[in-house]
């Protein structure tokens, strides 16, 4: 045999590892699955992820700004399904491992009130299996920080075998995936469905409630309802369609943008932070932008990117600073002297006199954006995907710095007026005034 010598071995193996292919980044092993905990001390409930104090300060988003989260000292946000459409559950949970946060993974289960039965049990089977491939996808990212099975299972629901289905699903994950907690969201909170979820769902590690105007009375809800385990807020926020006043021909008013914001920081301080035993965190509702009743109602960032004011309110409460630019403030809005409390009807093509006024703490200059929407049509329940109403074309006559004169639109019918105030750093002021044209 001929021996080659050391140092041409030396140079060949050098040589060869130059030319193989390197590892892509997708190829490389994938950190551990985190260990998720939960402990009670005599009352009080901790989260933990591999073994260090966990308090959830969370968004809802599924393909929103996740960056975002992070920029603003969030650690988690929370999705509603393992496929949204346009990420797979795979890429949410590496771009939120990118970002240094923590997925609670929403479970897409079948409600009652969109036609699903219960009773069913070759149904039922088929969405547990279809569940169990969903989960074994993703279960050892390490972005992972719990399951949320099925979102407000309970609203427009009468059959109580729905869960029974969730604590067989529970079981399931349970099974597979030893590492995480499982867990429901429920619109609101009730003495019946709780009573239904010991007796049904006892598999579940800790309860999801969702809710707004009412958040104020989260602790002395919680009590009523006799739920003494964990529990998080996944859903909080603006003010509910369902919850504010109405003009005379049945138009929910929507509070503005600083109106919303200021709600927001005193409903987690008597709300969420009021009960550090069984409250164990939140996500605000919503970081993004949805249509559901109007495009500006719930979500915190608008169409075009730019935060509202709710976003420096989130900043705050999970930094316990403000952040350095302040998004603009609104003092007042009205339409010929008459807010969106006072029933504004005006003739058609009748010229309407508007004038909005903003505080901006480092008085940046403002750009003032109008728009005419129809009044929404399109009106779901829960959430259910709504079509965003048509513009309207209106003449304007003079447009100065918040002060504005338009001609209302020609056709009788029910319409909004919408104000955008940005101050170029991508901080905007919204409102909007319902208006009737006779």
């Amino acid at each position: 045999m001929k021996i080659i010598p050391t140092l041409l071995v030396c140079l060949f193996c050098l040589f060869a590892c130059a030319e193989a292919p390197q590892k892509t980044s997708t190829e490389l092993p994938m950190e551990k699955p985190a260990k998720v905990t939960l402990t009670n001390t005599e009352g009080k409930y901790q989260l933990f992820v591999n073994g260090e104090p966990f308090y959830i300060k969370g968004a809802g988003l599924e393909y929103g700004n996740i960056a975002a989260v992070a920029k603003h000292n969030g650690n988690s946000f929370r999705t509603w399904r393992t496929e949204n459409g346009k990420q797979t559950g795979a890429e949410v949970l590496d771009e939120a491992n990118k970002n240094g946060l923590m997925v609670t993974m929403g479970i897409e289960v079948a409600r009652e009130r969109h036609g699903f039965n219960y009773d069913d049990e070759v149904a039922v089977k088929e969405q547990l299996e279809r569940i169990k491939q969903e989960v074994l996808e993703i279960k050892d990212h390490p972005a992972l920080l719990m399951w949320a099975i099925g979102n407000e299972l309970n609203l427009r629901s009468k059959n109580p075998k729905v869960w029974n289905a969730v604590n067989d699903i529970s079981k399931m994950i349970h099974e597979i995936d030893p590492n995480h907690l499982t867990t429901t969201a429920l619109a609101g909170i009730s003495k019946r469905e709780v009573d239904l979820i010991k007796e049904r769902s006892s598999d579940l590690d800790l309860l999801c409630f969702q809710i707004y105007g009412d958040l104020v009375k989260l602790p002395s809800l919680v009590k009523e309802s006799g739920w003494k385990g964990a529990y998080i807020i996944t859903e909080w926020g603006a003010t509910g369609h369902w919850e504010v006043p109405k003009t005379s021909w049945g138009a929910p008013i929507e509070e503005n943008s600083t109106v919303k914001a200021s709600n927001y920081l005193a409903r987690y301080n008597r709300g969420i932070a009021a009960d550090p035993n069984q409250c164990i965190g939140s996500y605000v509702f919503l970081w993004g932008q949805k249509q559901e009743r109007t495009p500006t109602w719930y979500g915190v960032f608008l169409e075009d990117g730019s935060e509202t004011e709710s976003v420096d309110v989130m900043h705050y409460v999970w930094s316990s600073t403000w952040p350095e630019n302040r998004t603009p403030q609104i003092q007042s809005f009205q339409i010929n002297n008459k807010t969106a409390y006072d029933d504004v009807t005006v003739e058609s093509n009748q010229e309407c006199v508007v004038n909005i006024k903003i505080q901006d703490l480092e008085k940046d200059d403002l750009n003032y954006r109008w728009e005419i929407l129809n009044e929404s049509t399109d009106l779901q329940d829960g959430g259910d995907l709504e079509k965003k109403p048509d513009a309207v074309d209106f003449e304007v006559i003079s447009n100065n710095e918040g002060n504005l004169i338009f001609k209302a639109p020609k056709n009788k019918g029910v319409y909004r007026l919408f104000a955008y105030v940005n101050d170029g750093k991508n901080h905007s002021a919204t409102a909007n005034i319902p208006f009737k044209v006779y």
